[in-house]
């Protein structure tokens, strides 16, 4: 009797913050928070064939508990068959697909991890299905699902990014950071929507706004890269999502001046929110995610707080013994001190 082919890989992909104020849908950058998922595509009997499962550990469980129960649903299986679909890539595979996916990531509170999901399950089809698949080409297919890249261009690459548009696909070009600055986050135990967050902005500006937007977005690149304080707080004063995003995040200026009061820089919306980001001097950058997440605290909001770096690693292959982590990118640093 033949043994049944099994084809296994496994992904580690971080999360990811995206605008930092003015950087609306083009700037994004890695952050020390990580899903991890392994895949096993095994040929099977005619019963189960075609079968999808997922077993979800961590942060996931949420999305058990939001009643996510078609596999098929889950971004981690959309990016996996994204990929086979857009490249002919099932090579007659009609087997078993399981899923294990664990993460410290927060679901839906503007940490990216729509677009970890998207990625490690695009990533995990072009192990399995050995496609050579660039991780540019990864990353600017899961930007085509998403409807824009500055999360998954930093999940896929690590680092931070800026996102260029231009056709048929975007460009991912890296953004330094300059080394004298943290980021604070404070993350609240509410959800935003994006489609609501989406929803809620405006589909015109005047002139002037898209002036001082201009303005502000080559201020915040600027400063992102040298650390200047005056550009980064122009930067971090958006003009055009911020203002009409806040009303979905509950005392949203509380928390953003208690950061202001230890010492940031400035702090705005991770993502769309809920969660809130500051930019600090690397060594406050600790209390200052304390105070935000205390000021949330103290109004009867439970939220979590952390401190990090840019993080330089971005997805990774682990390997099949758990002994170590392959880049899939030119060499960089691993760590995310």
């Amino acid at each position: 009797m033949n043994t049944p082919r099994v084809r296994r890989a496994s992904v580690r992909v971080p999360a990811s913050t995206s605008n930092l104020g003015a950087g609306f849908d083009f700037v994004g950058m890695a952050v020390d928070r990580w899903l991890r998922v392994s895949v096993e595509l095994r040929e099977s009997s005619r019963d189960d064939a075609g079968m999808v499962t997922i077993r979800r550990t961590g942060t996931l469980r949420a999305l058990d508990d939001a009643g996510l129960s078609d596999v098929r649903q889950d971004l981690i299986y959309v990016g996996f068959n994204e990929v086979l679909r857009t490249t002919g890539g099932r090579d007659g595979f009609n087997g078993a697909i399981h899923f294990e996916a664990d993460s410290d990531i927060p679901i839906g509170k503007g940490l990216g991890s729509s677009a970890a999901a998207l990625l490690a399950g695009a990533a995990l089809a072009n192990e399995t299905q050995g496609l050579g698949l660039s991780l540019q080409a990864l990353a600017q297919g899961c930007a085509s699902v998403e409807g824009h890249g500055d999360n998954v261009a930093p999940a896929a690459l690590g680092g931070a990014v800026l996102v260029t548009p231009a056709w048929p696909c975007p460009a991912f070009s890296p953004l330094p950071i300059h080394e004298s600055l943290g980021f604070a986050f404070a993350v609240p135990d509410f959800q935003t929507s994006t489609e609501v967050a989406r929803a809620v902005l405006p589909s015109h500006v005047t002139f002037r706004t898209a002036v001082a937007a201009a303005a502000r977005a080559a201020s915040l690149v600027q400063g992102l890269s040298t650390g200047n304080r005056q550009q980064l707080t122009a930067g971090l004063a958006d003009v055009l999502h911020v203002e009409h995003r806040k009303p979905l995040v509950p005392h949203f200026e509380r928390v953003t001046a208690a950061a202001r009061t230890a010492g940031a820089i400035g702090a705005t919306l991770s993502g769309s929110g809920s969660s809130i980001v500051a930019v600090a001097p690397r060594e406050i950058a600790a209390q200052v995610a304390a105070e935000m997440a205390d000021a949330w605290r103290e109004v009867g909001v439970q939220a979590d707080a952390f401190a990090t770096r840019v993080c330089q690693a971005g997805l990774a292959i682990l390997p099949s013994n758990g002994s170590g982590v392959v880049p899939t990118h030119l060499p960089r640093n691993i760590a995310c001190p």
